[in-house]
């Protein structure tokens, strides 16, 4: 069992319950140009930032589209969830409200854009819990790699070695682990095909932030 000082969340799928939305979106938005989703699309997109991901689907689809047309498409398609409909996993804001208490810097690292996020976070209450907000936008390299971590950690004044990294795909506990950070790995059922290699590299992996509340709040 180890300390922390700071603790580093990823958004969507993580504190958000949120992944479902980009399912839809993804079927609606191949939909409409007659192709089905792949099985390993959603898995492709998700460590990526909104440029990377439609510059990605443009190639693999050879859509004659622009990226950032692409890009706002997305956008009006998911804006209406993420302000009205997404809401949290479960005990999120009882465990950020105990590190809270307990003196825990607070971060989130996040693939997505401020647009998307910041209106789920003031509905669900919990946008006043994070010191600093990092996307990959603010970074060279988007999750798999340390960067983004490194950033939110050095935006806190706190080292990797003292901070933990919460996320629920395979990416970012890997780029996590590359940065010396501690890595805690959520389960969601959008990356279930992928715990088992989570559990094996993360420090700890937990189904529900309640189970970080029993005892204290070591990993």
């Amino acid at each position: 069992m180890r300390e922390f000082k700071a603790a580093i969340f990823d958004l969507d799928g993580t504190l958000l319950d949120s992944m479902g939305v980009w399912e839809t979106v993804d079927i609606e938005f191949l939909g409409k140009r007659n192709l089905d989703l792949p099985e390993d699309y959603l898995e492709a997109v998700t460590p990526m930032g909104f440029e990377a991901a439609a510059d990605y689907t443009v190639k693999r689809f050879g859509l004659k589209e622009d990226p950032e047309a692409i890009i706002q498409e997305w956008y009006s398609m998911a804006k209406d969830a993420y302000r009205n409909t997404v809401a949290l996993k479960p005990n999120v804001r009882e465990y950020l409200g105990l590190l809270k208490e307990r003196g825990v810097r607070i971060a989130a690292a996040t693939s997505s854009d401020e647009e998307l996020f910041k209106p789920a976070l003031v509905n669900n209450g919990i946008d006043g819990y994070f010191e600093h907000i990092v996307t990959v936008r603010d970074v060279t390299r988007g999750k798999g790699y340390p960067d983004i971590y490194e950033e939110a950690a050095a935006r806190m004044q706190v080292k990797p070695k003292e901070s933990a990294v919460f996320e629920d795909i395979l990416k970012g506990i890997e780029g996590a682990r590359a940065g010396g950070f501690l890595a805690v790995g959520v389960y969601d059922r959008y990356s279930e095909y992928e715990k088992e290699a989570m559990i094996a590299l993360a420090d700890r992996y937990i189904y529900d932030f309640g189970e970080l509340m029993e005892g204290e709040y070591n990993i």
